[in-house]
């Protein structure tokens, strides 16, 4: 077993280290999508290498349910170095976390280290007080009991997961997936992510604002998913069109209002936001991806000028799309394919 008293010890990873955070009473589940994502080398696809470390504050093997063991290989000093903190979910998801924990969280945010708290987790951070005055989410079932507990925290309830001052946090089990990815587009890009979720068999892009979860009351409503997954499919061939709401609700054979009734009832989300997602998922894979110049990108992506991709840009990702390609560029670009009508179909 790794020596924990190493983090004295002078640290050779990648540079971006990610800090497990453990102690007594997190999950199985959540500790595995952890590892999952930071800690698989995938190296040899593409995938960029991190540095994923098991903190807890004593050394000593920590029991999980199900008969699992999580043994630490540094102690609560590492999170200086950490550019991640994630925090799993918990098994009674009011077990109090260790004072040194919580006292380590603070220090890490008050240093400026970016935190993420799966499911429960968000509970461990409550406890911290960091989320006081803050926006939060977790599983929907434990919204009351959170809000009974934390009061001041500003519980947000139908989200797959949000930010608040560089503090994340995520719905629950499926959702903490989304989150992890969703952390590893941001620090790495969106191929890096893409790259990592095919290994996982997992949606590569699901974004926070969907619902946490669709019902499926009726057939009917099941029939609905299978024609809104043709259009979806019918979307993304034909990004770089100018197309509407109204444009896929007459390839639905439905009105404008009743295919975004149905569509929000099967995906979580409005049509027009999905649109918008899929249009800039697209321009990151082409600005990571080739050389193609900022007009032709936002044709291709069906934002019509490089003005309004820059604006969305700026809303969803908090940068400009030339900032994006400087910092994520895979240095292979080769330009469009030739007969490719979408860069979403390549």
């Amino acid at each position: 077993m790794p020596d924990p008293t190493s983090a004295e010890k002078p640290d050779v990873t990648s540079p971006y280290r990610v800090a497990l955070v453990a102690f007594p009473g997190v999950r199985a589940f959540d500790v595995s999508v952890i590892t999952e994502v930071w800690g698989t080398d995938r190296t040899d696809r593409g995938a960029p290498s991190f540095g994923l470390r098991r903190v807890a504050a004593e050394p000593a093997p920590i029991p999980m349910r199900g008969g699992l063991a999580l043994h630490p290989d540094r102690t609560l000093t590492w999170l200086d170095r950490a550019d991640l903190v994630v925090i799993p979910g918990l098994d009674d998801h009011l077990t109090p976390a260790p004072a040194p924990v919580l006292d380590a969280l603070r220090g890490a945010h008050a240093r400026g280290t970016t935190l993420a708290a799966l499911c429960g987790g968000a509970f461990t951070l409550a406890q911290a007080g960091l989320l006081d005055g803050r926006r939060a989410i977790t599983h929907w079932n434990l919204i009351d009991l959170f809000r009974t507990h934390h009061p001041h925290v500003t519980v947000v309830p139908d989200a797959l997961f949000i930010e608040d001052d560089n503090i994340w946090t995520a719905a629950g089990t499926a959702a903490g997936i989304d989150l992890c990815l969703h952390l590893v587009r941001l620090s790495h890009g969106a191929e890096a992510a893409a790259t990592i979720a095919r290994s996982m068999v997992t949606a590569p892009f699901r974004t926070g604002t969907q619902a946490q979860f669709i019902e499926h009351p009726t057939p009917r409503v099941d029939r609905d998913a299978d024609a809104m997954a043709a259009v979806r499919e019918h979307a993304l061939r034909r990004l770089h069109e100018p197309l509407t709401v109204a444009d896929l609700a007459a390839h639905a054979g439905m009105s404008p209002r009743s295919f975004a009734r149905h569509f929000t009832a099967v995906t979580g989300t409005t049509p027009l936001r999905w649109l918008l997602d899929q249009r800039i998922a697209a321009a990151q894979k082409l600005l990571e991806r080739t050389d193609l110049p900022m007009p032709e990108i936002a044709r291709c992506a069906g934002f019509g000028s490089e003005v309004t991709m820059r604006q969305h840009f700026a809303s969803r990702l908090a940068t400009s799309p030339r900032a994006y390609r400087a910092a994520f560029s895979t240095g292979s670009a080769t330009g469009s394919d030739e007969g490719s009508s979408s860069p979403i179909a390549r």
